[in-house]
């Protein structure tokens, strides 16, 4: 098995990234204000500018791959467009931001560009999510608001392949499919399984997380007839309006915090475990099939070492340490032995909470590769092939499906 690509990008954590369309710049938010784009020389990323316009920390990017547009959205409860222009006074491409009319009292969370990029939409604190298009008369970028029923912050968002359904994952612990149709932006959509007649803001479907967790992550499937979210609850579940029935995984792991779909019947997600881990499925049942980190391969970096065991936080060496002695009821005071600085190291490539999964390599529907950002400043390209079986890494996972 190949290695996974490692590249340390900074210190501190990155909270979201995107990739331009031939990869060979990335867009990073290293938890500041500022957009930092690397480009890659060689086998290293090498800083080559910043965005600099927000006033808040940015919450999340999106490279639209088409229109070689970037969107941000931070914390100041703004977005801005960024469009490569040329600089009147020296002639050189730079970087040109363009605010976008959000109309929300909240901070901005996470943004995703439509499919045909022409819409973007912007999830809040303020109990709304902006659905945000070009106004060529204005020059601008205006927006209108999805409310209904959201109760809480929106935490996430995807688009359909359709262009108009949107999913949503929110801190009131429901994950929902909205229409996000504009009249004079989108063409009347095709039925789907969701519903044929979508006006703005039409209900398509709302799902509760299994055992009351906040929904992190959503993510319609590549043909968009099915949606996967993940909530704090560590549960995975898989919807199937057209079955109708839904599928849950109940993990031992810490809750997972983004995923993305690589074919129909598979998809990867990352969270506080420390790990991307592949799930696979159909509409007869979904199980945990393994992971992308192989805890017995000896890496450059991380604690991992062969003949390590499972991999995760909950498998740390100064977990087990801190887990043995509470079972044993030995004291950590003064006077204890001190445990070896290596011991603080996770059994994994990601030292640190995955805060993004994206699509690397392939297309929607037969992905390649996926890459990780996380909160220990590390950027990692995954082959989605070589996937670890659950029962070499020690996940576990408990399916339960039921009729909806």
């Amino acid at each position: 098995m190949s290695p996974p690509e490692v590249y340390s990008l900074a210190q501190t954590s990155i909270t979201s990234h995107a990739f331009n369309a031939d990869r060979s710049e990335v867009a990073v938010s290293l938890n500041t204000k500022d957009v930092t784009i690397f480009a890659r020389e060689g086998h290293e990323w090498k800083a080559t500018e910043t965005l600099s316009e927000h006033d808040k920390i940015i919450t999340s990017i999106d490279w639209a791959p088409n229109s070689n547009r970037i969107v941000t959205s931070s914390q100041d409860r703004n977005a801005y467009v960024w469009q490569l222009s040329p600089d009147p006074q020296t002639g050189r491409m730079i970087w040109k931001p363009t605010l976008v009319l959000l109309r929300i009292n909240r901070a901005a969370t996470h943004v995703r560009w439509s499919p045909n990029e022409d819409k973007f939409a912007v999830a809040s604190g303020a109990r709304a999510i902006a659905i945000c298009s070009f106004d060529p008369e204005g020059d601008w970028w205006v927006s209108r608001l999805l409310k209904k029923p959201i109760r809480s912050t929106v935490l996430s968002v995807d688009w359909h392949p359709n262009n108009v359904l949107l999913a949503a994952g929110s801190a009131d612990m429901k994950a929902r499919v909205l229409s996000a149709y504009i009249k004079d932006v989108d063409k009347k959509p095709s039925p789907t399984v969701w519903g044929e007649k979508l006006p703005f803001n039409t209900i398509c479907g709302e799902y509760t997380s299994p055992t009351g967790g906040w929904v992190h992550a959503v993510g319609f499937s590549p043909s968009g007839d099915a949606l996967a979210f993940a909530s704090h609850d560590s549960c995975i579940t898989v919807v199937y309006p057209g079955g109708p029935a839904a599928f849950t995984i109940k993990l031992t792991s810490l809750p997972l915090l983004t995923l993305t779909w690589t074919t129909e019947n598979s998809l990867v997600a990352a969270g506080h475990d420390c790990q991307p881990i592949v799930f696979s499925g159909s509409e007869g049942g979904w199980e945990l099939t393994g992971s992308l980190d192989d805890p017995h391969s000896n890496k450059s970096s991380g604690g991992s070492r062969p003949g390590a065991p499972a991999a995760g936080r909950l498998n740390s060496a100064a977990f087990n340490t801190f887990r043995n002695a509470d079972s044993r009821g030995i004291s950590s005071g003064p006077g204890s032995a001190a445990a070896p600085a290596t011991e603080s190291e996770l059994f994994t490539v990601h030292q640190n909470t995955i805060t993004s999964v994206r699509l690397y390599a392939g297309v929607p529907g037969n992905v390649t590769q996926v890459s990780t950002s996380g909160a220990d400043g590390k950027l990692v390209v995954w082959d989605v092939n070589q996937v670890t079986p659950a029962s070499a890494t020690g996940l576990a996972g408990k399916m339960a499906g039921l009729r909806i």
